[in-house]
């Protein structure tokens, strides 16, 4: 997934805010205990979060896809005195550990963690977003995308993960999964109601702001 040698990633990581110890934790907790702990966000993609939400300062933030918490906290760092975040995911087997990450956290008051199909919670949030950030099923950006892009204020940002996947976007592979994030990233490309660019961080960050 990383599309920088080892070596680079390791000199970034020397080079940005340490990572805060209950990260840490949850970092070598979900690689440890968890499945398919690569789609954790990691050090230096987590201090890239919260550095575009401190600089942000929001007062409400969505997560779709919130896995074990990580990028949540990340994101909380940012929030305004009286900020919240809504973080959504559909696995319930890991609401428990990810509820335990979140009391643990000094973000435990700001965060609104639902359990459910976000296409059917995102609906229902009365909130207008600074951010949101998608880091969820792959095949349902574009869904995600246009259920949340009316929610997100003027000036605000969309944030997409994994949008370079692998480097595959420019290979010639034409698999279902690398063809959906092409036509994805080609729309936010052509979408006139934003400006936008791509960040080679880890998988690749669309980062989209709404005009």
């Amino acid at each position: 997934m990383e599309l920088l040698t080892e070596g680079l990633q390791t000199y970034l990581e020397q080079n940005c805010e340490p990572e805060p110890e209950l990260l840490r934790y949850i970092n070598r907790e979900t690689h440890l205990k968890v499945p398919m702990p690569r789609m954790l966000s990691g050090h230096y993609q987590g201090r890239v979060l919260s550095f575009l939400s401190k600089i942000t300062s929001p007062s409400r933030i969505l997560e779709i896809g919130t896995y074990t918490g990580y990028a949540t906290l990340c994101l909380a760092e940012g929030l305004s005195e009286e900020g919240i975040i809504h973080t959504i995911d559909i696995n319930e087997e890991l609401e428990d550990r990810v509820k335990q990450f979140f009391n643990t956290s000094r973000f435990n008051t700001k965060i609104k963690y639902h359990i459910g199909n976000a296409t059917k919670i995102i609906p229902e949030l009365d909130e207008t977003f600074d951010i949101v950030f998608i880091d969820a099923d792959k095949k349902n950006n574009q869904t995600y995308y246009d259920l949340v892009f009316d929610k997100v204020r003027k000036g605000g940002l969309i944030i997409v993960d994994n949008v370079l996947w692998s480097g595959k976007i420019t290979s010639d592979a034409n698999d279902k999964d690398t063809e959906n994030i092409r036509q994805f990233n080609h729309r936010v490309t052509n979408d006139h109601r934003t400006e936008k660019l791509i960040l080679p961080v880890r998988d690749g960050l669309f980062i989209i702001r709404k005009l």
